[in-house]
């Protein structure tokens, strides 16, 4: 393995004020001074995170056959979450400061000094903090109406598997994948949206036969599918690692699982986890609900429980990656290097001066192409402080009317990146754009 390079703050604390600045991410109710572990999205940031889950959604389950799509409801049955062993052993080790009152996980005490206040040796014992969120149904508020909202979007999945057989063509291989929302209360948020309270997973349970063999060779296929992913969409390769658990790593169920790293400003930290998990999750639900989770294989005539490969990838981790991963500071600007598929705005139409028939130009062109793309207008300011504020929000082209777009039916369109600038022709515009943003 690698060694992860040194942090750098610096970069982190001006990513976080660009998205503040520029829309991309909120403090939730931040007017009411905020909560801790939650965030909001601004009309960039949206755009951008919808972006990448799309492009997801596009390339696991769209472009394939062998794989569909569910969205599972976030309350659930809790005996889906006793099945699952979340109500005993999701939990975190946890520890309280008797000096601050601070609260922290045990396994991030560093020689027993408290983080916030510094003192050392005044922590009360360790105790197993679960880590679901409790809420009720119905109008009573006892255990008997307890429940809980999902820690994972992955059981619903598998709480699902024979409603999906009974129902849909599938046949052994096959995925289902699921975009959703999971909580966890966290004990100690940070780094931005990394370690957030509520957060979006992508998902996948890939399902394969009961061998070993065959699930081995699964496996290594979506390891190298989900690492090679970031990378076609952006991320800088010497920055993205995939590593491959140590045996005391592993949970008690699986027979293998790696990480896709990253190495974001605050360190190298997971962006998606890639695991073999057996067949021990359909045997539990089959177990806890005494319902047969078995797949009857017709061409050789035999029933199994499948094999289960789980590529789970964090949306919110993701676009953080792709935000700090696209930043650049250079000398008179700074710039998002969004691949653009992902770009949050496409382009951004900019009449030269509001005169002589550009602005009306200008607002026939976006009017036609927001009908497929995410596009921007702006017609204030001189065109230089235009530029820089669309590169700093990662738009990858510009188009341009200027005094001799109306007469000869011409723009200039420039490039993000490059800079470069390109006489295009009003009716090849759109075609130029689609080639370019597609990167064909």
């Amino acid at each position: 393995m690698s060694t992860p390079k040194a942090t750098d703050p610096k970069k982190m604390e001006a990513v976080v004020s660009l998205c503040r600045r520029r829309a991309f991410i909120f403090q939730s109710s931040e007017i009411y001074g905020g909560l801790n572990g939650c965030w909001d999205y601004g009309p960039l940031g949206v755009e951008l995170k919808r972006n990448i889950k799309e492009a997801w959604w596009r390339d696991n389950v769209t472009r394939r056959d062998d794989v569909v799509g569910v969205d599972c409801s976030i309350l659930m049955n809790p005996k889906v979450w006793e099945a699952s062993g979340h109500t005993t052993s999701f939990s975190d080790p946890m520890v309280d400061c008797t000096q601050c009152r601070g609260r922290f996980r045990a396994d991030h005490i560093n020689n027993n000094q408290c983080p916030t206040c510094g003192t050392k040796d005044k922590f009360t014992e360790v105790r197993q903090f679960n880590l679901m969120f409790k809420t009720f149904v119905g109008a009573l508020e006892d255990s008997s109406a307890q429940v809980y909202l999902r820690p994972e979007t992955c059981q619903g999945i598998f709480a699902n598997f024979g409603n999906i057989v009974s129902t849909s063509r599938v046949k052994v291989p096959f995925g289902i994948a699921q975009v959703g929302k999971a909580f966890r209360n966290e004990i100690n948020p940070r780094n931005f949206t990394f370690r957030s309270r509520e957060f979006e997973q992508m998902e996948m349970e890939f399902f394969v036969k009961a061998d070993p063999a065959e699930a081995q060779k699964w496996y290594e296929y979506w390891k190298q599918t989900r690492y090679n992913w970031y990378i076609d969409y952006g991320i800088k390769k010497e920055r993205l690692h995939l590593r491959e658990h140590e045996k005391n790593e592993l949970a008690h169920y699986a027979a293998g699982c790696a990480d896709v790293e990253y190495d974001f400003p605050f360190g190298r930290a997971e962006l998606e986890g890639i695991a073999n998990r057996t067949d021990y999750d359909l045997r539990r639900h089959s177990e806890f609900s005494k319902k047969d989770l078995s797949y009857f294989d017709q061409e050789s005539n035999t029933r199994f429980v499948p094999h289960v490969i789980e590529p789970s990838a964090g949306a919110d981790r993701a676009t953080l990656a792709f935000l700090v991963d696209a930043y650049e500071e250079e000398a008179e600007r700074t710039v998002l290097r969004f691949d653009p598929r992902l770009a949050p705005i496409k382009a951004a139409i900019l009449p030269l001066v509001n005169k002589d028939g550009m602005p009306e130009m200008a607002e026939k062109i976006y009017h036609s192409l927001r009908k497929q793309w995410n596009v921007y207008f702006d017609d204030k300011g001189n065109i230089g402080r235009r530029y820089r504020r669309q590169d700093e929000a990662g738009t990858p082209f510009c188009v341009t009317i200027d005094g001799d777009s109306v007469a000869a039916q011409t723009v200039t369109v420039r490039e993000r990146d490059s800079m470069a600038q390109q006489r295009v022709g009003l009716g090849e515009l759109e075609a130029f754009l689609s080639k370019a943003i597609r990167k064909e």
